[in-house]
């Protein structure tokens, strides 16, 4: 995709259907169906579109959300200009639990099992939409998403493996915390959190998962204050400026004696309710059968790069055949040694253009367009 490419328009669909939170009770929930206009005939008529199943990276106003967006404030939603506009494919965007139709939810924030089915769900309810509204697909489905996204597209990979229902031609999660155990070790351990929203939000959604009380986890006074910053008004600079950039003690973010038993029981082989969830949302210990490109940028400060080595690793040792990593900054230099880094924020536009390089390239060798 560069300066030559055909840019086409594409028609948006907000879905809404049904899905099951982290507690097991159904949610209505929405998402956003973007299909390519002025395709050739070829593919309308005969061929039919492949679908990319894209979950977006973290947000925390609900003005943020893929639905909102494109129906209140009518601005172009990235993803669809790469996926739709430039490449091609029918894109979709699950809202999530806790957005869009779902905004009185909260979201279960890097909790595999909800944004699994908010994700299989959704291609689910958009293939239904789609053959009751004359828009032809051609059975090819990739999975991919942006850091919250990236892990969503890996857990929502293992759940259409389990349930045999559906078929991934191929995956490219980019930068997900596949790890949210090691994650969690290495942000308590540091004296200062970099962005202090994205753990309190993992703090909030796992404790309300849990059934435990937030004020467990979260010092005072901002455990108090995290239903409102997380209720669906503030974005991510808003929130960050209302918390501490500490981690811990009397006026850090995490409460210290929540933050002592999560370290005894990672030293002891004993895990807490905290560690004990995290490892049960852990989302790299399992063998797929989908080819895998784990796409991410070397220069990340926010998730970091082992992220993706380790996913890797485990994978292929528990039998994983097709998994490789995909360094953004050399997929876009074609230098293996290229000085380029891009950190986290950055490193999104670049990774999705990896991602549907990655997909047209599959789909232009085995469908033909």
């Amino acid at each position: 995709m560069d300066e030559s490419t055909t840019v086409y328009g594409y028609d948006a669909y907000k879905i809404t259907y049904t899905t099951t939170d982290e507690e097991g009770e159904p949610v209505e929930a929405s998402g956003l169906m973007t299909v390519p206009t002025g395709m050739p005939e070829a593919v309308t008529e005969q061929i039919g579109f492949s679908i990319v199943s894209d979950d977006h990276g973290t947000i925390f106003a609900d003005r943020e959300a893929p639905t909102f967006k494109a129906e209140h404030t009518n601005t172009e939603v990235d993803t669809p200009i790469i996926f739709s506009a430039l490449a091609g494919f029918v894109t979709l965007q699950p809202d999530y639990i806790g957005f869009g139709d779902s905004s009185e939810h909260y979201h279960p924030y890097l909790l595999k099992k909800s944004l699994a089915n908010a994700t299989v769900d959704f291609i689910k309810a958009a293939k239904k939409f789609a053959e009751d509204n004359g828009i032809r697909l051609n059975g090819q489905l990739f999975v991919t998403g942006y850091s919250e996204g990236g892990y969503a597209a890996m857990a929502a990979l293992q759940k259409i493996e389990k349930e045999g229902e559906l078929h991934v031609t191929m995956a490219a999660p980019m930068a997900g915390p596949y790890a949210m155990s090691g994650m969690a070790i290495k942000v308590l351990e540091a004296p200062q959190i970099g962005v202090p929203s994205f753990m309190a939000n993992v703090g909030y959604a796992y404790a309300l998962a849990s059934n435990k009380e937030v004020d467990i986890v979260i010092n005072a006074p901002y455990a108090s204050q995290l239903e409102n910053l997380l209720g669906g008004d503030y974005n991510r600079t808003q929130i960050d400026g209302e918390l501490t950039h500490k981690t811990t003690g009397e006026s850090g973010l995490f409460r210290q004696d929540f933050v002592n038993s999560f370290f005894q029981g990672a030293i002891t082989g004993q895990p807490d309710w905290f560690l004990g969830a995290l490892l049960q949302n852990d989302v790299y210990r399992w063998k797929a059968t989908t080819p895998i490109r784990l796409v991410q940028c070397m220069g990340d400060d926010v998730v970091p790069f082992a992220m993706s080595q380790i996913a890797e690793g485990n994978m292929t040792e528990m039998g994983t055949s097709d998994i490789s990593i995909v360094p953004v900054e050399i997929a876009i230099t074609k230098n293996p040694n290229t000085p380029l880094r891009l950190g986290h924020g950055e490193c999104g536009a670049a990774a999705y253009k990896v991602a549907a390089g990655l997909f047209a390239k599959e789909r232009n060798a085995n469908i033909g367009y």
